[in-house]
């Protein structure tokens, strides 16, 4: 399953940081089960928001040089307010370290100023092509379509 959490990139400096916006809403299908009568944002998909902003910013950084990136790890993470329909989380994420095969983000999310999530996040990328030669257009066809989705994120004017 491929969640889409990420609402809008309204700052980015390359190989730099990354401020991106979730707005929470009561429409999200999730929230019908965490929990009835007291929906809130499951940890998970709140450490995920963080995920995908560093996601963003890899891909931004080396100019969507890999079709995939992919989880490594996560540590040190920790929880703070709950995130509640009618709510923004912001998330800033920064580069730690730019590896060969791997990258390291520090980040973390929060509303009307109270911590939400932080910890320190692991990135894999590559293309399928690097595995199968056969799968070059298949990487170019992801990375067009992740190219037109930052479009939209970005919409109302990025800084950076």
């Amino acid at each position: 399953m491929q969640f889409h959490l990420i609402d809008k990139i309204v700052d980015c400096q390359p190989g730099k940081h990354l401020t991106a916006m979730k707005n929470l809403t009561l429409g999200e299908e999730y929230l019908g089960d965490h929990f009835p009568g007291f929906p809130v944002m499951p940890g998970v998909l709140m450490l995920q928001t963080v995920v995908e902003a560093a996601s963003w910013l890899l891909r931004i950084t080396e100019d969507y040089r890999f079709s995939i990136i992919a989880l490594r790890e996560v540590k040190n993470v920790k929880y703070g307010s709950f995130m509640e329909p009618g709510r923004t989380m912001k998330v800033h994420v920064e580069v730690q370290e730019l590896g060969s095969s791997e990258a390291v983000f520090k980040g973390r999310g929060e509303c009307d100023g109270a911590s939400t999530v932080s910890g320190r996040i692991v990135l894999a990328r590559y293309n399928l092509s690097d595995r199968s030669p056969e799968m070059k257009d298949l990487d170019r066809d992801i990375i067009d379509g992740l190219q037109r989705r930052h479009r939209i994120l970005t919409i109302g004017g990025m800084k950076g």
